[in-house]
């Protein structure tokens, strides 16, 4: 008699990614329901002007801003006033472009949106752009 191999006693050498791709296609989804969840910013209601030009921006802009209740953030961290040059030195300490843009709602005072600036150019900012909206021109001039 010859001998025979068993084809049950073989190991199994093909991976089986049936289960990977489940895994896979369930975050797919996760994500893409999640993601217009996700919005990054203050809301402030920004003024209008007619010169509002679009500048480019690096990667991961730093954005200053300054809401209705006079909070002032940078990007999405509350910081206080005494604190906001000291804390932008720091920030600046481990990034090769030193700008920054300022988003101040309509209704702040002029005094605190001009203290803000002097805070930042204290820092040693080299650019300030201002975030403003471009105004409407829709509306009738008589």
């Amino acid at each position: 008699m010859a001998f025979s191999r068993n084809n049950h006693d073989a190991l199994m050498s093909d991976i089986n990614v049936t289960p990977f791709v489940d895994v896979m296609l369930v975050l797919l989804i996760i994500f893409m329901v999640t993601a217009p969840m996700m919005v990054q910013g203050v809301n402030v209601s920004l003024p209008e002007t007619e010169n509002s030009d679009s500048i480019a921006t690096e990667d991961d802009p730093l954005i200053v801003s300054i809401d209705k209740d006079n909070k002032i953030l940078i990007n999405d961290f509350e910081v206080g006033i005494d604190f906001l040059k000291e804390k932008l030195i720091t920030i600046f300490k481990n990034r090769s472009a030193k700008n920054v843009f300022l988003k101040a709602d309509k209704n702040i005072p002029y005094g605190t949106v001009v203290r803000v600036m002097s805070e930042i150019k204290g820092a040693g900012v080299e650019k300030l752009g201002m975030v403003t909206l471009p105004l409407d021109t829709r509306e009738d001039k008589s």
